[in-house]
């Protein structure tokens, strides 16, 4: 398989709604490839689903691996994950992950330096937001490494609000969870996935009242920190 947008000096933006579900090799869970570095290992960034009784066997992620639960119930050893749930498994990590009733994952593979960073689950609705400087513009922080410059958060745009244009140094990757934000006077539905290279610009606005979740700090010069 052909790796799907892996110069991460590019930028890149899809709307994860008009991507077809590929198959997987487990029965009952298919993909959308976001990007991709080999068929099956490697760096990747998905959206997975899986029907009510599906699940993988168990297996190892030797890059670390990190998930948002966009709908349903994820399930592993570790507990049940329902919707607006963030975890991180570190580097090394193993788990046998299912799910009863079904759900839609988005998930990052291979993408953790070897930091010794802990495993993290936050359970969003659950986390109060942190007002900005900003009015209308709040933020809620999921992970902030020790060891790097990477740093995911949960963001919410009220309608119109503008984040003036300003750098992103390490770059920056955004999926749309709801509403509509307009990047740089572009306007991406829930459920488009953007991502911007290490140096970027770039001004945002909420189109309507919106919720995103964002990752930055993890492509400096084109590679993982």
């Amino acid at each position: 398989m052909a790796s799907i947008h892996m110069d991460l000096t590019e930028a890149v933006s899809t709307h994860t709604d008009e991507l077809d579900w590929v198959a997987s090799p487990q029965p009952g869970v298919m993909r959308k490839r976001l990007e991709r570095e080999a068929a099956e290992s490697g760096r990747a960034t998905t959206i997975v689903r899986y029907d009510s009784g599906a699940a993988f066997p168990a297996h190892r992620h030797p890059g670390g691996e990190e998930y948002f639960v966009l709908q349903g119930t994820f399930s592993d050893e570790n507990g049940d994950f329902g919707e607006g749930t963030y975890v991180r498994n570190p580097p090394g990590s193993r788990h046998e992950p299912f799910s009863r009733e079904g759900c839609t994952i988005f998930v990052k593979l291979g993408q953790m330096a070897p930091t010794g960073e802990p495993q993290v689950m936050v359970d969003t609705h659950a986390r109060a937001w942190v007002a900005t400087e900003i009015e209308g513009y709040w933020r809620m922080p999921l992970f902030t490494s020790s060891q790097n410059s990477e740093e995911v958060t949960l963001e919410r745009l009220e309608a119109g609000v503008t984040v003036p244009a300003n750098a992103v140094e390490g770059g920056e990757e955004i999926l749309v969870l709801s509403g509509d934000l307009r990047v740089d006077d572009i306007p991406y539905p829930t459920h488009s996935w953007i991502r911007h290279p290490a140096g970027s610009h770039r001004s945002i606005v909420g189109g309507t009242d919106c919720v995103f979740w964002v990752k930055r700090g993890h492509l400096r010069q084109g590679t993982l920190q």
